[in-house]
């Protein structure tokens, strides 16, 4: 289990102490240090189930000066939000868990947390 946070953030903070007290093993990702590829974004955005809009934070003052407000939200236009979220790490939505059975959650409530845990430990059962 890997936990791309940024540890200024609450929600982050949160995430670790929940995966603390459930004991998981996990490695952090802090991804404004250590920013994800595109090819990283495109295989968390898989595993998610999501696009790349669902995880921007389009309130930040970097989306507000790219203009991704006005951006399509289109397949034509998936591999641009890639790019931006790719160039502008403080745009991905924190924290993004990925579970050992291949799935990932946005961990932004402790019950997507505790979801992710559970994810790993029926891989881990088997």
């Amino acid at each position: 289990m890997e936990i791309w946070l940024n540890p200024a953030c609450s929600k982050c903070r949160s995430a670790v102490d929940i995966l603390n007290d459930e004991g998981a093993q996990y490695t952090v990702r802090r991804y404004l240090d250590d920013p994800p590829s595109a090819e990283e974004l495109r295989a968390a955005l898989t595993r998610l189930g999501l696009e790349p809009w669902d995880i921007t934070r389009t309130q930040e003052a970097e989306a507000k000066e790219l203009g991704l407000g006005g951006w399509e939200r289109t397949e034509a236009a998936r591999e641009r939000w890639i790019a931006a979220l790719a160039g502008h790490p403080r745009l991905i939505q924190r924290p993004i868990i990925t579970a050992d059975d291949g799935s990932a959650v946005v961990g932004r409530s402790a019950e997507a947390v505790r979801e992710a845990v559970a994810r790993t430990g029926r891989e881990q059962d088997l």
